[in-house]
């Protein structure tokens, strides 16, 4: 494992619409030691043909979990990852030039950095020009914990320390990117940067929007994700 070799993880589902292109947005940023890590959970469609396609060797494609959740996908990719430096990327996003140029400045000084985004729509016009702005996004540990979660995995990039102390997850914590997020920030440091570096696609079927959205719609719901993030908090400090 190089400490300066980047991982990109991405956890794909029938992902052929916008796989190409979010690769394509992702690899001419990658130094020729950098890696993709690309996890499929059994797409029917033409993902893995796709990714085939593309012929890289950076690209690592890697059976899914059986358990077909895209934590459980996340949390496979990122077993795989071998760089000291971990981002991560839904199937269906863009990301801008300069996304990992700008974030590893930021990792200089920093565990985990969470960049702001574009929210776009299924062809890339604009509908919201701050995905902070629009979810109110603080950079507050306590905030993100018991309030509103601003932990969204495909702004995030990390080192490699966060990821080991977010192994294995949690079976019951809600998902990926809540427990990275609060991992990095009560035991390592979080930085909530200004840049909007991905344009980020809402359409309804993709984890992070569907998350973000429409998750806790009810406030039992909202009061049991929070009490499962700070159970699995507590246990893990405890016993780490």
């Amino acid at each position: 494992m190089s400490h300066k070799m980047i991982s990109v993880c991405i956890a794909t589902y029938n992902g052929e619409r916008f796989i190409r292109e979010q690769i394509s947005s992702i690899i001419n940023q990658l130094g020729n030691e950098d890696e993709i890590i690309i996890s499929d959970n059994e797409s029917t469609d033409s993902t893995i043909d796709i990714i085939k396609e593309i012929d890289d060797k950076r690209i690592k494609l890697i059976k899914g979990p059986e358990k077909k959740s895209p934590t459980s996908n996340f949390e496979n990719a990122l077993m795989h990852a071998k760089g000291g430096y971990i981002f991560l990327s839904d199937q269906d996003d863009v990301w801008k030039d300069n996304k990992i140029s700008i974030c590893m400045q930021y990792l200089k000084h920093y565990d985990c950095v969470i960049s702001d985004a574009e929210m776009v729509d299924e062809n890339l016009n604009i509908i919201e020009k701050s995905y902070y702005k629009v979810h109110n996004t603080k950079q507050s540990r306590i905030y993100n914990t018991l309030i509103k979660n601003g932990y969204m995995g495909c702004c995030m990039a990390f080192t490699k320390r966060v990821l080991k102390a977010s192994l294995p997850f949690p079976k019951d914590i809600p998902m990926h990117d809540i427990w990275i997020g609060n991992i990095a920030a009560y035991r390592f440091n979080v930085k909530f940067i200004p840049n909007k570096l991905i344009q980020f696609r809402c359409h309804g079927r993709n984890s992070s929007f569907t998350a973000s959205v429409k998750s806790g719609n009810s406030l039992f719901r909202m009061l049991m994700i929070r009490w499962t993030v700070i159970k699995c908090l507590s246990f893990k400090f405890i016993f780490s």
